[in-house]
């Protein structure tokens, strides 16, 4: 079996007087799509930022790519994973263009500026999630869904093995939300890239992804096959009321009853 990509041994996240997660084992591979959720509060961002390097865990070890994660200088994380977190903090002013290119600043050495083929990725990566016209709108000027869609073109411009992304889908309407999970499908076909992140619809992480995560709030958590843990059921215990889930053609739908 080859080296996972992320993996966790005997993880210990906590925040406060909260257990997140105790004795986490996880093994994430290239390619692979992995779905976090849980009520609100349950820890799914703390977590996240803790896989990310972010926080330190409270026990346990993370391994990136093989390595410490604790021991990993930041630049070295950078290269392997990027962080998407769930608000966008601008204390100066930039356009989006100067914005998205800060997704290469890991792959440059302290003086260098971004080449041509920088350049090239960032107008690709704006393509990609709509914003090329903006190029040059300065980012106080966006709305909400448009900071989020160029925060996710920044992560694509970082290109990295892993992407560990906090609700990706916020501040985004629908068409824009499938688009963007698309992207991310896109990245783990064509290049092996892995993706971690939390979701609220538990449809569209059966859809788009190939195993879930569950916190249940308590320190208790279950992964698996999206199959079989995103089911009416462990769904309802999760979240603290009854769904019904339906099953239509190999998607999966789960209305509250």
């Amino acid at each position: 079996m080859s080296e996972p990509l992320l993996e966790t041994r005997d993880l210990l996240v906590d925040i406060g007087n909260t257990t997140v997660v105790s004795g986490l084992q996880l093994r994430v591979a290239n390619g692979e799509r992995l779905a976090i959720l849980g009520r609100n509060g349950s820890g799914k961002s703390t977590l996240l930022a803790t896989l990310a390097g972010l926080r330190r865990a409270s026990g346990g070890t993370i391994l990136l790519a093989g390595e410490d994660l604790a021991r990993m200088p930041a630049r070295r994380a950078a290269l392997q994973r990027a962080w998407l977190g769930q608000s966008q903090n601008d204390p100066f002013a930039s356009t989006v263009l100067e914005t998205v290119l800060t997704g290469r600043h890991p792959h440059l050495r302290r003086w260098d500026w971004e080449s041509r083929r920088d350049a090239d990725l960032a107008r690709s990566a704006l393509r990609a999630v709509g914003l090329s016209s903006l190029e040059q709108r300065q980012i106080g000027t966006l709305s909400g869904g448009e900071r989020q869609r160029l925060a996710i073109a920044t992560v694509l411009t970082q290109a990295p093995a892993l992407y560990l992304l906090d609700e990706p889908l916020s501040h985004l309407d629908l068409n824009h939300q499938m688009a963007v999970l698309e992207l991310f499908a896109g990245a783990t076909r064509e290049r092996a890239a892995a993706v971690l992140m939390v979701l609220h619809d538990p449809a569209l992480a059966h859809r788009f992804c190939d195993r879930a995560l569950l916190l249940f709030g308590d320190g208790y958590s279950e992964i698996g096959p999206v199959d079989g843990v995103l089911t009416g059921a462990i769904l309802s215990e999760l979240y603290g009321h009854a769904l019904r889930q339906i099953d239509d053609d190999g998607r999966r739908f789960f209305v509250p009853q």
